[in-house]
């Protein structure tokens, strides 16, 4: 500035030449020039303007002009201010001291927001009068717009701790944003959607109502691109700059706090903290007084950060809540009785209505209480010993049936359950309670013991029922045999012509056969009370195949009178763990029924076939006989039932069959059409 001075023509200046200024000046120009701190004074009534290097950024495109100029014209736009503070210093010979005055001032090429920290002082002439203003000053601006800044993103980040929601998080940044308007003179936040096609507008500042097509935007669509470029912003996940912002969307503030049209806006990706999905936009007006610079791009991007920060922890807290509230219900409505204890005193922290009723008390009864309180009658029942144990082991503990004492509605009662406790651990993985779950199994026990009971009474009473039949078919084999042998005598004592009488012989037939019959029905009896008694015994490794072959050795002759054909079909070396005698009973039944009840239209065939199945042996008998008529399948098994009567027999062949394979752990099944034949399965635990 030296050299400029000495090169600026004075002589044409209305202080004219240097050599005639008074020694004052030039003491205070010398002064001006020799400090490395911003400094000016302004001389004379019409305070032509001098200042030194350190001040030119002040002045920014005022320079050159400004020297020697009027300073109530070359700072025109703020000598509503700066007047006043002169006319102290010049009439009043006061000292003004100012700490970060704003100055809006335009010396960048537009209206500029500045701060000045500064002292204006008396400049006095060689007679010792005041001759102007003599000024050390120094620009705080950055330094006052970063505290401003820095208190809303702290303003913003005190806020959203407290919100809950999305919304919230959205709307409490706007309602904090909109006390910053000296850096934000508008703005808007969008949220997308979760597939990412529509932006919703959550929050907004500084604006009128939208209208309707600003409330959803189509991202791609056209409304989109004319209006904010949401879908450029999506797609490079990067900030772009908006020009002329009063004709793009009207609904925005026309003017900022300076009555500065809003020209500019800034658009920012909110982005998911992390990641680079973009979950939302911040759209923001920029202040006509500042200059939109690293600076203030900087401030947006911390402040987005804290906002998608804000609306990601809100969504997560909603998820939580969310899942918690699913949690609760299903707790809730779980259909199996849940408690959770805490502590080494197993205080009762969640009861769900299950365990409640099945602890026979009102929730409020036993809610944050030691369970041994809620439920005194628990004591030196061992549930407290179970319940230490989990928390101390850290391994479950599971019975069924266990039998409980509990009291419902003044009466003690013995219950039982189906039971877990298990071990409760935080997220540090530390046991901290126990997760009880039960289910009330009391009304089954109690049916099932009464059935063993019944059970019980019922084998006692059978085995009392075949040891009376088998002692009465025992003790009435000797009476029939008496019979028989007074017949015998009786035959060889009357005399020829007696015998030879058709009304004897009629008599005599009729009483044998009435003996044969009793005789049989004796060894039927025998024959179930020893399959009774004997349930179990002379059990071997059987091979069906060979018992098979045996029986139908047996039924050889008739079966070559009956002209009857056997088809045999066995697996080889198939064997079961049954009784010898009990197997070719079985099949002994079955063959001799299947040529019994032959049918007279035509030939008999057989077949005779085992498979293995799942835990089984599977002998298949089948005919092609007279069948049987279902409705009377309940009979088919029945002792002394026939459901045929042209041949003879005593209708228990069957009910042994049965009784053979059933207390041997197997079943038996029938399959029979009326005119067509019948089929037997056999079903032998393998």
């Amino acid at each position: 500035m030296g050299a400029r001075m000495r090169a600026y023509d004075w002589d044409a200046h209305p202080l004219g030449s240097p050599d005639n200024w008074p020694q004052s000046l030039k003491i205070n120009i010398r002064l001006l020039l020799n400090s490395g701190f911003p400094m000016f004074f302004w001389w004379s009534e019409d305070l032509y303007m001098f200042h030194n290097d350190a001040y030119l950024p002040a002045l920014g495109k005022k320079h050159p002009k400004a020297l020697g100029a009027k300073a109530n014209e070359m700072w025109a736009e703020v000598w509503n201010e700066l007047g006043l503070l002169v006319e102290k210093v010049i009439k009043n010979g006061q000292t003004v001291y100012e700490e970060a005055l704003r100055l809006v001032l335009q010396r960048k090429g537009f209206l500029e927001e500045t701060y000045w920290t500064f002292s204006y002082s008396p400049a006095y002439n060689d007679a010792g009068k005041i001759e102007g203003v003599f000024c050390a000053c120094f620009e705080v601006t950055k330094s006052v717009v970063t505290q401003r800044r820095l208190k809303t993103m702290k303003d913003i980040s005190d806020t959203m701790a407290q919100v809950k929601t999305q919304e919230q998080a959205c709307e409490t940044a706007c309602i904090v944003l909109r006390d910053n308007q000296a850096d934000i003179p508008f703005g808007l936040i969008y949220l997308l959607n979760s597939d990412g096609t529509e932006a919703r507008l959550m929050g907004q500042t500084g604006t009128k109502l939208p209208p309707a097509n600003a409330l959803k935007i189509d991202i791609g669509s056209s409304v989109a691109e004319d209006m904010w470029q949401l879908n450029k912003v999506f797609i490079e996940r990067q900030p772009i700059l908006l020009e002329s912002m009063h004709t793009r969307y009207t609904s925005v503030s026309e003017h900022d706090e300076n009555n500065e049209t809003v020209e500019q806006a800034v658009i920012l990706p909110i982005l998911r903290p992390g990641q680079n999905q973009v979950i939302g936009f911040f759209i923001a007006g920029l202040n006509a007084n500042q200059e939109y610079n690293t600076d203030y791009l900087n401030f947006y991007s911390l402040l987005v950060g804290q906002v998608a920060t804000a609306i990601t922890n809100a969504q997560d807290k909603q998820e939580i809540a969310r899942q918690q509230m699913f949690l609760t219900e299903l707790f809730l409505q779980a259909p199996v009785a849940i408690g959770i204890m805490r502590g080494p005193l197993h205080i009762i922290e969640l009861a769900n209505p299950n365990i409640c009723r099945l602890w026979g008390r009102q929730s409020e009864d036993v809610l944050r209480k030691p369970v041994m309180d809620a439920l005194p009658e628990l004591r030196d029942q061992g549930i407290k010993e179970l319940l230490d144990g989990v928390l101390a082991s850290g391994k479950p503990y599971i019975n069924n049936e266990l039998p409980v004492t509990l009291e419902h509605e003044g009466v003690l009662q013995q219950m039982y359950f189906n039971i877990v406790y298990h071990p409760l651990r935080d997220a540090e993985g530390v046991i901290s309670g126990v997760i009880a779950i039960a289910i009330n199994v009391t009304e089954q026990v109690t049916t099932r013991h009464k059935i063993e009971k019944m059970n019980t009474e019922l084998l006692a009473t059978n085995a009392d029922l075949d040891n009376f039949v088998y002692s009465a078919s025992h003790d009435l084999k000797a009476p029939i045999s008496n019979i028989e042998g007074l017949m015998r005598e009786l035959v060889e004592y009357l005399p020829a012509s007696t015998l030879e009488q058709e009304v004897v012989q009629k008599l005599l037939e009729l009483i044998h056969s009435s003996v044969d019959r009793f005789k049989r029905a004796v060894t039927d009896l025998t024959e179930v009370a020893k399959i009774q008694r004997e349930a179990g015994e002379d059990v071997a490794a059987i091979n069906l195949a060979d018992v098979v072959n045996e029986v139908i050795l047996d039924f050889e002759t008739i079966a070559n009178t009956s002209n009857a054909v056997i088809h045999l079909d066995m697996e080889p070396g198939v064997a079961i763990q049954f009784s010898a005698k009990n197997s070719r009973s079985i099949v002994y039944n079955l063959i001799s029924n299947a040529l019994k009840y032959k049918s007279p239209d035509r030939q008999p065939e057989i077949t005779v076939k085992t498979e293995t199945r799942p835990g089984f042996v599977v002998l298949t008998v089948a005919d092609n006989g007279l069948g049987i008529d279902m409705a009377d399948k309940n009979k088919i098994f029945s002792m002394f039932k026939r459901l045929h009567d042209h041949v003879e027999g005593s209708g228990i062949g069957l009910y042994i069959v049965k009784r053979i394979v059933e207390n041997a752990g197997g079943k038996i099944e029938v399959e029979s059409e009326l005119g067509h034949g019948t089929t037997f399965r056999i079903y032998f635990k393998r």
